[in-house]
């Protein structure tokens, strides 16, 4: 069905998504195709063999850096080189184990790939002791004097700034090995919610389910109430029972955070987690004070889902269920392709065409099966492509979710193109404004082609629901996780049951629970054990940052293509080409966006309250309709 037909249905029922219980039953061409990283497991066997027998050749430039400007680049050169193959091995193993976290062997390749890492940052632990006993004078005239060594000037200046928390060889050698330790709490955190914990069956208005993570992400959005209430309390009943276990693994992150913060010399765990992208914790302390500035605005957005959903009460069941239920779109994988493309036209033809020849070349695995990692995600290795991971239901949530991660993937695509490997890597601050910037181009996209007031309240229902997700719900997460360092720096003991009791009192905080603006009840408690990226080092806030620069930017973009223009957009596909060759702030203040400043974040308060604006006037055409 064409889709531009289907918007002006009352019900547009699209096309029932591919499904598959097992991975055998998929079709290639929803599959990912990791033969263009390793041909065979035995192609990636050797490969890891004889990284790890190049491990030891790179003392012998140890004590040699500063000897001439060709003795820096054989070693740099050396290292990225020895980076890069671990990148592939890394890639490789983990996306295999994803594929179905039940089977033993990929988990032995991917723990195999995370040693190597560990044996990597031994091998080179000296590097950057080294490098800072040097003159600077010293270094950056090397870097002049051969050109060779340009791809490798901003890492050295950054080494340079990182002088203060830099530890002598011996030190940053046991760092190294510390830090490789403290992966494990992550790893037995994945195994147990993706693969050992016996989620529970229940029986829905739609048949049996069994509700694992993905299982949960789907039928919370499900239109019938009793339904939502049997998943949430089997889906949050499971992690209370497991919650001391991974209260346990959650802490023992935690610790590795603030051994890394000590070791290193920095004033908290924060500090140490957003030094690395030059973010100075002032920006993340505004982002929570502006976002309990704006709970006024998030309580309007949560009147208004009360309304659309008629309800008398709103809990917190209730946030994911569709807010007009007479609206069901849902979409097969090549409908989602095809949709995806014509909403980034915005963004030009070459990125279009880009894109379609990564959803051609298979850098997508799109549909949930038994044992599957949860969630989505993109990654990628130099040289090669970008790879995306969906769990891909039908839903216009998963659609939204591959416009996401194709913003991940072509940022990803345009760094590999324009910047050598060393500066290739872009940082995280940067990264979720090219995955939310697609989201935004996507809802507006489909709200032009809208034909009747229900589709447009469905979408506009839509976009206030991913800023509530992605700027409110995210902060929020960053709160908690701001929380639990501070306690553990003050010497408390994080367990599963404390840890619940604190996020409970956030989330009734935010959500309005003692003013009567949304009920939270208490198994809502456990929700934290279901968040992965609580393990990955202060990264949510990030999501909450950049859907404020992506918002404004995204606008920019809009209403210059409408006019026939290009410049906002060539200046953001030049942050995207850009890589890591700046520091965030830096490259976002390039592409037009300053986070410096409260703009950008009143900017995207501006946006809410106008989607609401929008809202409430349909919502008074309908009432004077009936």
């Amino acid at each position: 069905m064409h889709f531009a037909r289907a918007l002006a249905l009352v019900v547009p029922l699209l096309a029932a998504p591919v499904s598959a219980r097992e991975r055998s039953e998929v079709p290639d061409k929803y599959k990912w195709n990791l033969a263009d990283l390793y041909p065979s497991e035995a192609a990636w066997t050797k490969a890891r063999d004889a990284l790890r027998a190049r491990l030891p050749r790179l003392a012998e430039h140890q004590g040699h850096l500063g000897d001439s400007a060709e003795a820096l680049f054989r070693a740099l050169d050396a290292i990225y080189g020895a980076q890069l193959e671990l990148s592939r091995l890394a890639v490789y193993a983990e996306a295999l184990s994803d594929e179905d976290t039940r089977a033993a062997r990929p988990r032995e390749l991917r723990q195999a790939a995370e040693q190597l890492q560990v044996d990597l940052g031994a091998a080179l632990a000296w590097v950057r002791p080294e490098l800072l006993r040097l003159d600077a004078a010293k270094v950056r005239g090397f870097v002049e004097k051969d050109p060779r060594l340009a791809p490798y000037r901003f890492f050295l200046e950054d080494t340079l700034r990182a002088k203060p928390h830099t530890l002598s060889a011996s030190e940053e050698k046991l760092v190294a090995e510390a830090e490789g330790v403290g992966q494990g709490a992550r790893s037995a955190y994945g195994i147990l919610k993706d693969a050992d914990i016996p989620w529970p069956t229940v029986r829905l208005t739609t048949g049996e389910a069994r509700i694992d993570p993905s299982a949960f992400t789907l039928h919370r959005a499900s239109k019938v109430r009793e339904d939502r209430d049997k998943v949430f309390d089997a889906f949050l009943g499971t992690l209370r029972t497991y919650q001391g276990t991974m209260g346990a693994t959650l802490y023992a992150q935690v610790k590795g955070h603030l051994f890394t913060k000590t070791a290193r010399r920095f004033e908290s765990a924060l500090a140490a987690a957003l030094f690395t992208d030059n973010i100075p914790t002032a920006v993340y302390r505004r982002l929570l004070a502006d976002v309990h500035a704006s709970l006024p605005t998030f309580h309007r957005s949560l009147a208004l889902r009360k309304r659309m959903l008629g309800l008398d009460v709103l809990r917190y069941q209730d946030l994911y269920a569709p807010a007009v239920a007479t609206v069901d779109l849902r979409f097969d994988p090549d409908e989602a392709r095809s949709l995806t493309l014509d909403a980034l036209a915005p963004l030009g033809t070459a990125y279009v065409q880009e894109l379609r020849k990564g959803f051609e070349s298979r850098w997508t695995d799109f549909l949930p099966t038994t044992g599957k990692r949860a969630g989505a995600y993109s990654t990628g290795v130099y040289g090669v492509h970008p790879y995306q991971l969906l769990n891909f239901n039908g839903l216009y949530l998963d659609l939204s979710t591959l416009a996401h991660e194709s913003g991940h993937s072509m940022h990803t695509a345009l760094a590999f193109e324009h910047q050598p490997y060393p500066t290739f890597e872009y940082p995280i601050f940067v990264a979720e404004v090219a995955s939310t910037f697609n989201e935004n181009l996507l809802v507006h996209h489909l709200l032009g082609r809208a034909k009747d007031d229900a589709t447009r309240l469905f979408l506009l229902g839509t976009q206030l629901d991913n800023l509530r997700q992605t700027l409110f719900r995210q902060t929020q997460f960053a709160e908690f996780e701001l929380a639990i360092h501070e306690l553990a720096e003050r010497g408390e003991t994080l367990t599963g049951e404390n840890l619940s009791a604190l996020y409970l009192k956030i989330t009734r905080e935010y959500y309005g629970h003692d003013q009567g603006v949304c009920r939270v009840d208490d198994l809502v408690a456990t929700e934290w054990a279901m968040i992965p990226h609580f393990y990955r080092n202060f990264y949510v806030y990030q999501y909450a940052t950049s859907l404020v620069a992506s918002t404004s930017l995204a606008r920019g973009v809009r209403e210059e293509a409408a006019r026939g223009e290009t410049r906002r957009r060539d200046a953001y596909l030049g942050m995207l080409a850009a890589g890591g060759s700046r520091y965030p702030i830096d490259l976002l203040r390039d592409a037009g966006v300053d986070m410096t400043t409260p703009a950008p974040f009143k900017a995207a308060m501006a946006e809410m309250n106008a989607t609401m604006d929008e809202i409430e006037r349909l919502l008074q055409k309908q009432a004077r309709a009936r």
